[in-house]
């Protein structure tokens, strides 16, 4: 599985690596740099799913870096991290183009679910416009129902390939037995979740 980027924008270095250490503790991979003209050069050189933006930094704020990144990137979701918590600061940060903004002190708790939440709709939106996604070495057709690696192209059936799209539009995420037995069975009973389990032994030998 592809483990998410996240730029982190943060120049109160104890705090950066508290933040930094958390999310690397829950499977993320994290750059952090401690002013916005870094972090600006770091987003142009890299890819990112994800920004955790500090809006009071030297040499520029969040606000102007938000700003930058917006002329060249609409999709990439981006949280402010602030100690400035009057109204006028929120609209702004949301004017500019942030999804979310949230206040010093938080919790690391409230943060993560946060994160989660942003991903997951932003994957969601983003499959949604497609239907063709790359899972490794492999390319899944959704609307053509195959699954192909280099010349070789495996035929799915029509609930292989549902199967294989609840996975893919919950990637990164965990999805619950149940969600995906009441999605594609519409049924959430012992026989149709051993049935689901015969599909995904299918996945996995193709």
């Amino acid at each position: 599985m592809q483990k998410i980027k996240i730029l982190l924008l943060e120049d109160d270095p104890n705090l950066g690596m508290v933040l930094q250490d958390h999310l690397v503790m829950n499977k993320y991979v994290v750059t952090l740099v401690v002013n916005g003209l870094d972090g600006l050069e770091e987003f142009s050189r890299n890819s990112f799913d994800l920004c955790l933006v500090d809006i009071m930094m030297p040499k520029m704020d969040g606000f102007t870096f938000v700003e930058n990144i917006r002329k060249t990137n609409s999709e990439v979701p981006i949280i402010f991290l602030t100690a400035k918590s009057l109204k006028e600061d929120k609209i702004k940060g949301f004017q500019i183009g942030c999804d979310d903004y949230i206040t010093k002190p938080f919790s690391i708790e409230e943060l993560l679910l946060r994160i989660s939440a942003l991903l997951k709709r932003a994957f969601k939106s983003s499959v949604e416009q497609t239907n063709e996604f790359e899972i490794g070495k492999y390319l899944f057709d959704y609307k053509r129902q195959y699954l192909q690696l280099k010349k070789e192209k495996q035929k799915l059936t029509a609930r292989e390939n549902e199967l294989l799209y609840i996975l893919v539009k919950n990637r990164g995420m965990v999805v619950e037995r149940e969600t995906a037995l009441k999605e594609i069975w519409r049924d959430d009973s012992f026989f149709a979740g051993r049935s689901m389990d015969v599909f995904i032994s299918k996945l996995r030998k193709y």
